[in-house]
């Protein structure tokens, strides 16, 4: 699909934030794996979260789906799983948190995905599984395990996706005894664990912090059911963020203030680029503003990188986007994404492993088409871009906002930006 996105201004100032990502995979988890009846509300269909509902549903989590919310009938024995082929799309946090998960069935299991998925690193479980001396394969497109973890003290880099951290968070308590998750500094991305942790207390387990890079996991656990809502997506507000502080104000609402999502950080951010920001009652208004470059370290935000790149582009002087490497391992390598269509409207970037320098403001004159690199965040970071440009941009491969946010469109064009589908055939 292509999207062809002309300069306009807003005409609504208040947007919903779609629900968090990162929050309904967590609460599906650990609702399959609670005993007992659990209901979700504020559940977006995106593909990813889909890909999870479903394999928990192969797992033997009864799973019942209505518009916005689902109703979950917990694992009753893990032994007795219904399909041992999980099909994980593009959703690294899906097959990350199933690994560990999975091998307590004791069975054979097989993880397929698509596109970049089963490209991406996993050798923090290659090696945990071998050094336990059960199955861990990695060959033609897919991984088979076989065998289950044991109770034990794991020791895990920091500077890892924190995904393999939060499987195995999920997978420990069930164990008969207690754990140690020991990381080695520098610990990145700690919000998302804080995230898993929050999750796991609300469906009754517990695990926590003995100093800043140890957890200890009690053993013998059992996840209790507990209706739970999912709050606003701060990763899915960073792009309204941006557009606010370009053309607002702009309401942003539907999210909790006090959330400890990592990419809570867009508000800190723009601010410090200079950006007008009120904090409402479930939200925050965007005013348009003067934007400044600045340092902007995405250590603990890194699905930030290619709106803020976006940002830095519209910003006067220089803005240095720092511990950015791990945008290389995404569904795309973000940073030569970003960098190969930016350069094409003319902005000043230039990159290293894990670094991005931008200089602004940019007039964003661009007479090519530009590729979506089959990223979602990728699509959605030009998108933005676009509305301020001097003419009009295409976007192809704009189909794969279907990955995290498939309403955005929509969204978009509700709040009077000018958003026309060129066709819709993928």
């Amino acid at each position: 699909m292509k999207v062809k996105i002309s300069p306009s201004s807003l005409t609504k100032r208040v947007i919903e934030i779609p629900p968090s990502k990162s929050m309904a995979h967590r609460a599906i988890v650990c609702a399959s794996l609670a005993t007992g009846r659990s209901v979700i509300t504020n559940i977006d269909y995106s593909v990813d979260i889909q890909t999870t509902l479903d394999g928990m549903k192969k797992l033997g989590a009864k799973i019942q789906q209505f518009d916005d919310y689902v109703i979950v009938d917990g694992v009753e024995d893990l032994t007795q799983i219904n399909d041992t082929n999980i099909e994980c799309n593009e959703s690294g946090s899906t097959l990350r948190f199933f690994i560990p998960i999975f091998s307590l069935t004791n069975k054979e299991i097989t993880f397929s995905g698509t596109k970049r998925l089963m490209e991406r690193p996993q050798d923090i479980y290659e090696k945990i599984f071998n050094d336990q001396g059960l199955v861990f394969k990695q060959e033609d497109g897919k991984i088979i395990i076989n065998g289950s973890l044991r109770k034990k003290r794991y020791q895990l880099k920091g500077n890892v996706s924190s995904q393999f951290i939060s499987g195995l968070l999920f997978t420990l308590p069930l164990l008969n005894g207690d754990s140690i998750i020991e990381i080695e500094p520098p610990f990145e991305s700690r919000s998302y664990v804080d995230l898993t942790l929050q999750m796991m207390k609300n469906f009754g387990v517990s695990a926590y912090f003995v100093n800043d890079t140890t957890i200890h996991i009690i053993g013998n656990q059992k996840y209790v059911a507990k209706d739970t809502r999912v709050e606003g997506d701060f990763s899915q507000l960073g792009f309204y963020a941006v557009l606010g502080a370009l053309q607002g104000p702009l309401d942003c609402i539907g999210l909790n203030t006090k959330s400890l999502q990592g990419d809570k950080q867009i508000v800190s951010i723009l601010r410090d680029m200079g950006c007008n920001v009120e904090v409402l009652d479930e939200g925050y208004r965007f005013n348009q503003s003067k934007l400044q470059g600045c340092t902007i370290d995405l250590n603990n935000c890194p699905d930030l990188g290619p709106i803020l790149s976006t940002c830095a582009s519209y910003a006067s002087g220089e803005t240095n986007i720092v511990n950015a490497g791990r945008l290389r391992i995404k569904e795309s390598d973000r940073i030569a994404a970003m960098e190969s269509e930016l350069l094409k409207c003319g902005v000043d970037f230039k990159s290293t492993k894990d670094s991005i320098t931008i200089k602004g403001p940019s007039h964003f004159i661009c007479d090519k088409e530009l590729q979506g690199h089959n990223d979602h965040r990728i699509v959605m970071a030009l998108a933005i871009a676009a509305t301020c440009a001097k003419q009009p941009l295409i976007i192809d491969d704009a189909q794969s906002i279907r990955k995290s946010y498939p309403g955005f469109f929509e969204d978009l064009a509700s709040l009077g930006i000018d958003v026309e589908k060129i066709n819709d055939e993928s």
